[in-house]
């Protein structure tokens, strides 16, 4: 590291930011742009399948709002393994945990019928 434009010691960081530090927003947009790559490379790859939506069938993969996020996708049980791979990767690339047990993995069909929603773990 420089500061002042000469290199320093190593060091090790003790604390990361804490709530309401205006780091914390920008942090989170790098964080989630990761896992979008991550996604969008699944698509390419054709492991996992976009959900087309509206009249000019726009493909949707992955939908982001503060700290949640939602995955969409064709209902194939190859799509949850994928998607569960994807979190796994990104937990050991970054070093964050995903809370399964807050984890939910469910399905609405093309006329709007829900179907039950299960523990993701």
């Amino acid at each position: 590291m420089l500061v002042n434009g000469s290199h320093t010691q190593k060091f090790k960081p003790r604390k990361g930011p804490r709530q309401g530090d205006p780091l914390a927003p920008f942090l989170f947009l790098i964080v989630a742009e990761g896992l979008a790559g991550v996604v969008r490379k699944a698509v390419e790859k054709g492991l996992l399948q976009s959900v087309e939506v509206g009249d000019c069938l726009v493909k949707v993969n992955m939908f982001q709002y503060a700290d949640d996020t939602l995955f969409f996708c064709k209902v194939e049980i190859q799509s949850v393994f994928t998607i569960k791979v994807m979190l796994n990767c990104f937990e050991l690339a970054l070093g964050l945990k995903v809370n399964y047990l807050k984890s939910r993995i469910g399905g609405v069909d093309a006329v709007g019928t829900f179907y039950r929603v299960v523990p993701l773990f």
